[in-house]
């Protein structure tokens, strides 16, 4: 079957893939170019805007990535020798005793704790109440990760 379409001035034809991602791109660049990083949600939706526009314009470009190459992104807390992925958004900052830190996720901000002295976990304005508590508690009782070799605290 063949799909025909006429092309008038009052039917213009549709844009193409690329017309699209392009005038997405514009419009998210527009809106999300300059964020206050201080407000983390503002951050967070701009990245996540940002990369999905990037997304749709390397799809209508043809270059797409792989599904290698779309690996998650780690937490700063995250131990480059660590393969666990992490178990969601950064949720809060781990302080050491100078504090001194990184963001992380639950599982991995945990596991940073469980290897710093006189450590603290402090809840990102965005985290759901409870969880500096519950990262705090899982350091107690946690290795830092199971392939490390110096065991916890």
């Amino acid at each position: 079957m063949i799909h025909t379409s006429i092309h008038t001035v009052d039917n213009p034809a549709e844009p193409s893939e690329l017309a699209v991602a392009i005038r997405i791109g514009q419009y998210m660049l527009h809106q999300y170019g300059t964020v206050d990083t201080a407000d983390v949600f503002a951050y967070a939706q701009a990245h996540g805007g940002l990369a999905e526009s990037l997304r749709i314009l390397l799809r209508a470009l043809g270059a797409a990535p792989t599904a290698e190459q779309q690996a998650a992104p780690r937490c700063p807390a995250a131990h480059p020798d660590d393969p666990t992925p992490c178990d969601g958004p950064p949720v809060v900052h781990i302080h050491d005793s100078a504090n001194a830190g990184a963001e992380g996720c639950e599982h991995h901000g945990a596991q940073l704790l469980a290897v710093i002295k006189d450590g603290r976990s402090v809840a990102l304005p965005h985290a759901e109440p409870g969880t500096a508590s519950r990262v705090f508690t899982a350091a107690a009782s946690i290795r830092f990760f199971a392939s490390h070799d110096g065991g916890g605290r």
